[in-house]
Parts: C-alpha cells; sequence; structure tokens
C-alpha cells in the first residue's frame, strides 16, 4: 500500500494533461421488505472489514464525511480529507484535513497523491445558489474523476441521492426508473452520475449509492426544526394525514454500504444502488416518535396540503422559509425506493430503522446543541435560517 502523501507513479504527468479538459468543462458549466439484519450473509459481513488502506473523503468536513472518517478510522484505514471548510472535528489530529475545492485541479491533485479509494460526498446543498450547485456538482465530479482515472485509483464512491428519481410516482422505485431531478440539485446529480458512468466505460471502478435523507450523529438542517420545536414542549406539523409511507436511512448503515463498495469485489460494487431502511412508517409516525421521545405528550397537528403547499412556495419565492420544494412537494407522497439490489449484490439489509435513526439524532442534538446555539447556515451541519417559520413554532 502506497502511504497517504506519498505521489502515486506517473500521477502528476497524468494529471497535469487531464487538468485542462476539467478547466474547460468547469467555465462551461450551466449557471443555471422487512427483513433482519441476521439475514446479511457472514461471508460479507466479515468482507466489510478492510485491511490497512487509504482513502480520501470529499466534503470530510460535512455530516455525512465526519460520520464516515470515524468509521474508516476505526476500520483501521488512513483517511484524508478535502472540504472547503475547517475539519474542527476532535479527531483532527488524526486525519490529514486538506481545505481545498474540488473544482480546483491544484487542491484535487494534491488531495488524490497516494490515495487508494476515494469517496465523494461533497456537494453544494438544495440551500444554494443553483450556478453553484451545479457548478460544484458536475464541474467538481469532473474534475475528481479525471485526477482518479490518472492515478490509477483502485475505487472511485459516488454519493448521489434518490432527488434523482423526482417526486415519486410509484413504489418501491427501482434503480431502472427514469431519472428527472427536482431543481438543480436533482439536476447536479443527474449530470454527475452520467460522468461516473462515463468513467466506468473507460475502465474506473465506480459505484454510485443514491440513499434516502439520511439521519444521525451531527445533523441537523430540516431536522433541526422538529428536534427544537420537541424539545420546548410543541407539536409539530405534517401535510394531510401524514399517513403516507416515508422512508429514511441511518447515516450508520449508510456508512457501512460504502465500506463495502470500497473493499467488496468489483463485479459486485461497480454498479448503482438504493440505499434506504428496511423498517419505516408513516411521515406521521416520523415525526411523533420525536414528540414522544421529547417527553411532552404531544401529537402530531395536520395542516391541508393545497393552502399550505401553495404558502410555502411563496415564502420559499420570497426567501422568508428555508424549505425548499423537494421538501414541500414530495413530504405528503409515499416514498419508497427497493433495496434488494443492494441485498442481492453487497448482502446487506440496512439494520436500523427510521425511528431508530432519528431518535439517535434527537438524543444527539439534546446533548450538543450548546454548541451551535445562536448559529445559522445552509448545510445539514447547522441550523438552517428560519425567516418566518421562526415564529410559526408558537402557533403549536
Amino acid at each position: 500500500m502506497r502511504a497517504v502523501g506519498a505521489p502515486a507513479l506517473h500521477c502528476a504527468d497524468a494529471m497535469r494533461a487531464a487538468r485542462g479538459a476539467a478547466i474547460k468543462m468547469l467555465r462551461t458549466t450551466p449557471s443555471d421488505s422487512n427483513m433482519s439484519a441476521d439475514a446479511t450473509p457472514p461471508e460479507a459481513r466479515s468482507a466489510a472489514r478492510p485491511t490497512r488502506r487509504s482513502c480520501l473523503v470529499t466534503g470530510g468536513s460535512g455530516f455525512l464525511g465526519i460520520n464516515l472518517i470515524r468509521r474508516l478510522m476505526a476500520d483501521g484505514w488512513e483517511v484524508r480529507s478535502l472540504d472547503l471548510v475547517p475539519f474542527d472535528y476532535p479527531e483532527r489530529g488524526s486525519i490529514e484535513a486538506i481545505e481545498g475545492d474540488i473544482r480546483d485541479p491544484t487542491a484535487v491533485e494534491r488531495a488524490m497523491h497516494g490515495v487508494d479509494s476515494v469517496v465523494h460526498c461533497a456537494a453544494a446543498l438544495p440551500l444554494a445558489p443553483a450556478a453553484e450547485i451545479l457548478s460544484t456538482g458536475v464541474a467538481g465530479t469532473n474534475v475528481l474523476l479525471q485526477h482518479a482515472r490518472a492515478c490509477g485509483v483502485d475505487r472511485f464512491v459516488f454519493i448521489s441521492s434518490t432527488a434523482v428519481y423526482g417526486i415519486p410516482d410509484q413504489r418501491p422505485i427501482l434503480e431502472s426508473h427514469r431519472l428527472v431531478g427536482v431543481g438543480a440539485y436533482g439536476r447536479s446529480k443527474i449530470e454527475a452520475e452520467d460522468l461516473c458512468a462515463e468513467g466506468r466505460a473507460l475502465g474506473q471502478c465506480v459505484p454510485v449509492l443514491r440513499p434516502k435523507t439520511f439521519v444521525g450523529p451531527e445533523r441537523l438542517g430540516v431536522f433541526e426544526l422538529l428536534y427544537d420545536w420537541a424539545s420546548q414542549g410543541r407539536r409539530f406539523p405534517v401535510l394531510g394525514s401524514g399517513a403516507n409511507r416515508y422512508q429514511l436511512l441511518d447515516v450508520r448503515d449508510l456508512c457501512e454500504v460504502i465500506v463495502r463498495c470500497l473493499v467488496l469485489e468489483r463485479s459486485r460494487v461497480d454498479d448503482t444502488f438504493n440505499v434506504a431502511a428496511a423498517r419505516f412508517g408513516s411521515m406521521a409516525d416520523n415525526v411523533q416518535c420525536i414528540l414522544d421521545r421529547a417527553g411532552f405528550g404531544r401529537r402530531v397537528a395536520h395542516l391541508p396540503r393545497w393552502p399550505t403547499v401553495a404558502a410555502l412556495r411563496v415564502l420559499a419565492t420570497l426567501g422568508l422559509s428555508p424549505l425548499y420544494p423537494w421538501i414541500y412537494e414530495t413530504a405528503d407522497h409515499d416514498s419508497e425506493v427497493s433495496i434488494d439490489k443492494l441485498r442481492s449484490h453487497l448482502g446487506y439489509i440496512p439494520q436500523h430503522s427510521n425511528e431508530e435513526a432519528l431518535r439517535a439524532n434527537f438524543d444527539w442534538y439534546l446533548a450538543n446543541r450548546d454548541r451551535f446555539a445562536g448559529r445559522r447556515g445552509i448545510t445539514h451541519r447547522l441550523p438552517w435560517r428560519r425567516g418566518v417559520l421562526e415564529w410559526a413554532k408558537y402557533l403549536y
């Protein structure tokens, strides 16, 4: 194994040859089944524990990034992070953290040297400007794929999203479903997946994962609204009856799937996989489990769909609400993806239910909320700027 930080043979020359094409693309980027965990085969469980290897995690300072880094470190991997945001976690002294932009070939060249694998988690999230989302998601992915190919990186795992399926029109959704992403974020993931397919055609091993919305320690964003209201003894609203089945995912299960994509045989992982909870209930169940955990005896509130969605559209257009279309347009739809392919190819069934994942996230929130008191942002790591929703809670 090459040590992290050691130059890969012939890597720099090949990177320079690829850099021109990457920069050109950057400049032209558009502006605009309840089966138990025991069903996992024993050989697959043991295969998911790698020998000591090295991995670059893009977006390592983010919610998924830090959870994955902690998992890889526990498994004995040497880890490097590449992120625009400083890596300010306690693990700072145990990994190599590089501050840089995935769209910058020089930063990527430095970060790529000497690693065996790449997990590409970095993305501009839906609250960012559309041009930023597309540039980061498409041009950035292109730069990373070209450099990984030039360096002979063994695996390049891309974290996509079930947002590529658009507003759900059937369930469960298979990986072969048509791709109709909602908004710039969904479109950026589709275009990035096209680049991954091109890399695969050129001989790269590029597992693509489409996780449902995932939760766990360090997750805030839209979920912080629910946790804040619940912790103050307030009710929390859902659209309509809330009886629609709505699948989520525990970040621990996503990290397990990523590790399997890094270590299992290429023939099993070089494909596209949905990743989602095997055990889940309705949207109302998701919210009620947090209200119950808070211990105030509160029940879910119900809002009529059409006037509520119409109001949220206006508020979003005026910049008075952080909720974007993907949230309010899908919140009252059945939302379920098939995980049959995950089970058959990777030998894994996610172990944690929606409610287990949400309760773990809420418990982390209660233990850590003083750390981010008064802070606001547009990422999953911070509470969102609430606009008029700051006052809406007083109605409940």
